[in-house]
């Protein structure tokens, strides 16, 4: 049997159902990650198990996240991804990037999408995200590889033919709205800027690579989070999500293409007003 090694806050783990076991048959590995999202070199050398042992499901693959969702959109730099394959190819592995917002990344980098993935197998990528194609995703990979991806969609049901007006919004898309990415990376970043400055706390210390904000309240804050969603879209008209991390004390915050500079603004005064005495 096969072994996938994966991170604890991925997306992989925390929301598809636990898909890898039901439809691939694999088991998988949980390592943590740091808050750059990067796996310790000395954890995946101990999570790895080569086929000599019947006791241990032989590790096949590593999972990479970039950019990391639950960590705030932290980037990972094509030299630490480089690092990750060249051990793997060492141990007969392969590496695998979700890349559902691997634009984002690219764009913070000031890097091209393959450069980035050079260290890679294989790559998902999402055209409904910060892409803003209504819907759509692309796998990457080698020739034999996508031959037999195209099999396996096929017996799960995911084959379709009339797929040319969905190909072509990703291809608008990608032609379109890679480097307008940049703008809703600085809109994330002054959200977080004035949070911070607000007494907000913010992982990384308020640090943001990309178009995630991650934040919660502070102590002496004038309303709890369970109430702030509903105020925040009763008086400004703003929706927003909490629940995360432990305790659900965390809200996140994502720009993208309809997001614009007054609903910035609107977001940042509401937040403030609301919450701050």
């Amino acid at each position: 049997s096969a072994e996938m090694i994966i991170g604890t806050k991925s997306h992989i783990n925390l929301y598809e159902g636990g898909g890898y076991a039901n439809l691939a048959g694999v088991s998988c590995k949980l390592i943590p990650e740091d808050e750059n999202a990067m796996f310790s070199m000395d954890d995946i050398r101990d999570s790895y198990f080569s086929d000599n042992d019947d006791h241990y499901a032989k590790s096949t693959l590593i999972c990479l996240e970039n950019t990391h969702n639950m960590l705030g959109g932290v980037a990972l730099p094509a030299s630490y991804i480089s690092s990750i394959g060249k051990m793997a190819r060492e141990r007969d592995m392969k590496v695998h990037i979700d890349g559902a917002r691997i634009m984002n990344a690219a764009v913070a980098l000031n890097t091209s999408p393959s450069d980035l993935c050079e260290g890679a197998d294989s790559i998902s990528i999402c055209l409904s995200k910060g892409l803003g194609a209504p819907m759509g995703s692309i796998l990457v990979g080698e020739t034999e590889f996508i031959r037999l991806a195209r099999r396996a969609r096929k017996r799960l049901g995911g084959g379709m033919r009339q797929v040319g007006v969905i190909a072509s919004m990703g291809m608008h898309a990608l032609t379109n709205n890679v480097d307008r990415m940049a703008d809703d990376h600085s809109r994330a970043q002054r959200i977080a800027s004035e949070l911070k400055g607000a007494g907000f706390f913010l992982p990384r210390d308020g640090q943001v690579d990309t178009n995630i904000v991650f934040f919660a309240l502070p102590d002496n804050s004038k309303l709890t989070k369970e109430e702030l969603p509903a105020k925040m879209f009763e008086k400004y008209g703003v929706k927003i999500a909490g629940g995360y991390s432990k305790g659900g004390r965390m809200f996140r915050l994502v720009t993208h293409m309809d997001v614009d500079d007054e609903g910035v603004d609107a977001t940042i005064e509401g937040i403030i007003s609301l919450c701050i005495p």
